[in-house]
């Protein structure tokens, strides 16, 4: 069976839940107002900074010393999310979204939305199971998270994809980051584009920003160098992506927040995010 196939005769289901077919990407979101996104640090890239409650008060210290004021959440144990929501008060950090895994999502979606309430938190984020990596797997995974938006949507949360790389494969001439646009109808999921991933998969970044405007709240920075003839991470401004281009993208597609998030650090790693808050700074973001 073509994609094409596919896309008619498995996804017209969930396309009428919001009661439309499936729609191009320029018809697929909202316009978007030029605005300058702010700067974020998703706390990923702290980790292993965060093994014990002691480790975690240090570290957000640490965050706001070099200057960050948002943060995106990737789990926090050991604290509870009352512990956790009260330390970043107290280091005047605001948290802005969260990455949660999409099965722990779907299995128990009371906890995690209760944990986020306490946390003030409304927008969920996380990327794709292994076994949706096909050209109907894509359309099958696009279909359950509306069904799954559906029902954050009546805690009023929101849930954005992360890609990775992998999405770029193509299948029929069309990626899967693509399927996943056209499979996308109004007030459902957005996306969290990952610049470093998109480049990785052999994307533009700021092409993919662009379109899922008005649907990409958040954007993943880290920058790509090359290492030992192997691509790696890097902090923003030290790599070779078009930080013109992406932060340009970004504006015009209605991004709030382009959060810092690297992989792996050659260096200490809050050395590393305090490069890449300098850098972006200097490239007019706040």
């Amino acid at each position: 069976m073509s994609i094409h196939e596919i896309g008619r005769r498995t996804f017209l289901g969930a396309a009428s839940i919001a009661a439309a077919g499936i729609a191009s990407p320029q018809n697929v979101f909202a316009q978007a107002e030029p605005t300058k996104p702010r700067i974020g640090l998703i706390l990923y890239t702290v980790r292993e900074h965060m093994k014990t409650a002691d480790d975690i008060a240090r570290t957000l210290e640490r965050i706001r010393e070099i200057g960050y004021e948002y943060v995106q959440l990737a789990g926090w144990e050991p604290l509870t999310a009352k512990d956790l929501a009260k330390r970043l008060k107290q280091n005047g950090l605001t948290i802005v979204a969260s990455h949660t895994g999409w099965d722990a999502l779907n299995k128990d979606m009371q906890k995690i939305v209760d944990d986020h309430k306490e946390l003030g938190c409304t927008q969920l984020g996380g990327g794709m199971p292994e076994r949706y990596r096909s050209a109907q797997g894509y359309v099958e995974y696009a279909k359950e998270t509306i069904e799954m938006c559906k029902k954050l949507a009546e805690f009023g949360m929101t849930f954005s994809y992360h890609n990775h790389s992998y999405e770029f494969t193509r299948y029929e001439g069309k990626t899967g980051e693509q399927i996943l646009i056209d499979c996308c109808v109004p007030n459902s999921y957005n996306f969290e584009i990952d610049v470093y991933w998109v480049q990785h998969g052999g994307g533009d970044p700021a092409q993919w920003i662009r379109k899922a405007k008005g649907h990409v709240p958040t954007v993943h920075m880290k920058d790509m160098v090359i290492l030992n003839d192997k691509q790696t991470f890097a902090e923003v401004g030290e790599g070779n992506l078009n930080w013109k281009s992406i932060l340009k993208a970004c504006e015009v597609s209605g991004v709030k927040y382009c959060i810092v998030e690297q992989d792996t650090c050659q260096r200490d790693p809050f050395e590393s995010i305090a490069i890449s808050l300098k850098n972006m700074k200097a490239m007019g973001l706040t």
